[in-house]
């Protein structure tokens, strides 16, 4: 899977990188697929039933089928008109194409919009598959894939959603904002030209083309939904208006409506984004908004049931159980709690030994257990001190602290970041805020990013007679940071400084 990849500002290089991004498949249900395939006795209903589960592999199959169409023809609205399409032998050779690989490899992003989709897709066949049954696989596809132009995207930058489902449903953003930061364009826009441009199902356009450039009928519709507790007044007001009343019958719309349910419910059942798609749903299915939300928990719980959510994801049926007024995203405080007395007691004494002369330090490793020691008690929450090797071409970790284990076997190379380059030429310090991420985010390679998900982030680089040796990189959980741990941050540094120039000295 792609590291470290730049982080465009246009659609044009979004459209450019994302296009060539392929989608990693479970190493397990690879190998099922693949023995399937091969497998004469196989039906083309099992086939399709057995790549729907791994709903990568199934955009996969959509994909290559409509390519090979061509612009003139019509697009496959349903995998098995996809596979016929393409044909088992092509179909066999396009799963070898792909990247089968350990699903806890798979970024957790990725894993959690797919479930995001099939949720929606439990939605859509709850809601409306009985009502709209002729078009079922029309429904079922086009909810399943609604969200797939994100696929790509968490598969290259893993930690964008992380980020916009903080601002946006944590720190309550604007959704706009928060995209124009992290995309330099709006993600509908992006998403849109995506699907057109993979020729997904005309449903799965249609819904994009909706949000982006004719939100009229959209608004209207929803102004109408909120007289959901007057349903004679909501008939009038529909007359009224027949475009409306047309626009709102069509079957498309399902689509659209099982995504909003079901990605409105990621962030919370009670949210007024969450009831606004609850009241369209009800209006568009001319049901009661309590009879409405019983089928919608209820299609939650069956969809639970029937994905497989690991322990890392989140299930919004999980929130069923809850007070009503739970959330799952706090919001956040306003600046990161400073050290404990018992911390900045041990702070002190840490950076005693750290100023001790001569060094006491029997090698570089004790030292830097000291300086590690010393940036935790300050009230660093997570922290990752790298070595920079005698040509400045890698950094290796040395200590790691509040971190995932593996955190350990990050390795960076400086020539692919402009931030790394500066770092590591002169030694200076760069404080990521709110205010400056747009500007230097890209420029941070991702697999440290990914460590330290926030959107303040401290990197600092400490030299030894001018040249540069270690860099360091802290946060306090992603949280602005509290006053006094900058000020002893600064002065742990000055004693990281001295330390190194006294152990130099050993010996001497």
């Amino acid at each position: 899977m792609p590291t470290e990849l730049p982080v465009p500002r246009t659609l044009e290089g979004w459209l450019k990188q994302l296009d060539d991004i392929r989608l990693p498949i479970p190493a397990g249900h690879h190998r099922q697929v693949s023995l399937a395939l091969s497998d004469n006795q196989r039906s083309l209903r099992e086939i399709a039933d057995l790549i729907e589960d791994s709903p990568a592999l199934a955009l996969a199959v959509l994909r290559e089928a409509n390519r090979r169409t061509g612009a003139l023809g019509e697009p496959a609205e349903s995998l098995e008109q996809a596979l016929t399409r393409l044909g088992l032998k092509r179909a066999e050779e396009l799963l070898q194409r792909l990247p089968a690989v350990d699903e806890r490899q798979i970024p957790q992003s990725l894993r959690q919009m797919q479930l995001i989709g099939q949720h929606a897709s439990q939605q859509a066949s709850g809601l409306f598959g009985a009502r709209l049954a002729r078009l079922w696989q029309e429904i079922h596809w086009g909810s399943l894939l609604f969200l797939s132009p994100l696929w790509p995207l968490l598969v290259a930058h893993p930690t964008l959603f992380a980020t916009w489902e903080r601002r946006v449903l944590g720190q309550h953003e604007p959704a706009s904002k928060v995209e124009r930061d992290l995309l330099g364009v709006p993600a509908v826009r992006l998403c849109q030209a995506l699907a057109e441009h993979w020729r997904l199902p005309a449903w799965i356009v249609q819904g994009y083309r909706l949000l982006g450039n004719d939100r009229r009928l959209l608004v209207k519709a929803l102004h109408i939904a909120r007289e959901n507790a007057h349903p004679l007044h909501q008939q009038q007001l529909l007359d009224a208006d027949p475009p409306l009343r047309r626009w709102l019958t069509q079957p498309s719309n399902t689509v659209l409506l099982a995504n909003g349910l079901a990605l409105s419910a990621h962030d919370a059942w009670d949210s007024p984004h969450s009831l606004r798609w609850q009241r369209w749903a009800g209006l568009y299915l001319q049901m009661p908004l309590d009879e409405l939300q019983q089928a919608i928990h209820q299609q939650a719980a069956t969809s639970a049931r029937l994905h497989r959510c690991d322990a890392d994801l989140w299930h919004p049926a999980q929130a069923l159980i809850w007070p009503w007024q739970a959330r799952r995203l706090q919001q956040a405080p306003a600046q990161a709690a400073p050290p404990k007395a018992e911390q900045l007691a041990e702070w002190r004494k840490r950076c005693g030994e750290l100023l001790a002369e001569p060094s006491g330090f029997a090698n570089l490793q004790q030292l830097l257990v000291a300086a590690s020691a010393a940036l935790k008690a300050c009230g660093m929450r997570r922290g990752m001190l790298l070595l920079v090797d005698r040509s400045h071409q890698r950094l290796s970790v040395q200590q790691t602290f509040g971190l995932p284990k593996d955190a350990a076997q990050l390795n960076l190379a400086p020539a692919n970041s402009q931030v790394l380059q500066r770092l590591v030429s002169a030694p200076g310090q760069l404080r990521l805020n709110p205010q400056n991420r747009a500007q230097y985010a890209a420029l941070i390679p991702d697999g440290l990013k990914a460590l330290f998900p926030g959107e303040h982030l401290l990197l600092r680089s400490i030299a030894h007679k001018g040249k540069v040796t270690l860099l360091l990189a802290l946060d306090q959980d992603g949280l602005p940071f509290a006053d006094v741990s900058l000020q002893a941050f600064g002065k742990t540094v000055q004693c990281i400084e001295r330390a190194l120039a006294s152990f130099a000295r050993r010996g001497h």
